[in-house]
């Protein structure tokens, strides 16, 4: 029997989203329209809608869809802006991201996982306007700064300074903070030169690898 994915899309929207305080129509539409089960291994796609983060190889992780919708909600996109993704994994985020922005460029530090979100997002026909990179994320990237919005799917010690740098004025920036097992999601604001940050959630993510994160 051939599961009813797209039912099972407006349920997670609904009961995992909608309950929960995400109110952006655009970032819950786009949550109903990209097919997570296609960014999962296929031995897990099972698994695509539960409320949990689902292991995709190389001790990486796709976050549960709550944490997904969160961060691209605290960014407050409208349409128009740059954004720099930091950790890839399967390319499921980039391609809700892509829906909600003009442009992203989503960093992955692993290769094997970057060509899997290359495949993924064009298998989905998501890559329009979604360029995968191999690189460190944790240093940005460069040769495409400075972005309006920069969402980072790893915890990371401290808001590494190069995303500060790279990061336009006004833009927004959102990032797990702590220890290598528990942290707490921040926003990070800029405006006028002023840097502003709050924490909106406790979170666990895998750890930010890289130069300025977790060596």
């Amino acid at each position: 029997m051939i599961p009813d994915w797209a039912g099972e899309r407006r349920a997670m929207v609904e009961r995992q989203l909608r309950r929960r305080g995400i109110s952006s129509e655009r970032v819950l539409g786009a949550m109903r329209e990209i097919p997570r089960e296609e960014f999962v291994p296929v031995e897990s796609r099972v698994e695509s809608y539960r409320d949990d983060p689902i292991a995709i190889g190389c001790g990486q992780t796709i976050s549960q869809p709550y944490m997904t919708a969160l961060m691209a909600e605290l960014l407050e996109l409208q349409g128009s802006e740059s954004v720099l993704e930091v950790g890839a994994g399967c390319g499921y985020a980039a391609a809700v991201l892509g829906m909600l922005a003009a442009r992203v460029v989503a960093v992955e530090i692993v290769p094997r996982l970057a060509e899997r979100a290359r495949e993924n997002l064009r298998r989905t026909g998501r890559d329009g306007n979604v360029e995968i990179v191999v690189a460190d994320g944790s240093l940005g990237y460069l040769p495409r700064a400075p972005y309006d919005a920069i969402s980072v799917a790893a915890g990371a010690p401290d808001v590494p300074a190069a995303l500060l740098a790279q990061l336009h004025d006004p833009g927004r920036l959102v990032i797990p903070v702590g220890e290598r097992d528990d942290q707490e999601l921040r926003l990070v604001t800029k405006h006028r030169g002023r840097i502003d940050s709050r924490a909106s959630t406790l979170c666990r993510f895998v750890p930010l690898r890289g130069g300025e994160g977790w060596r």
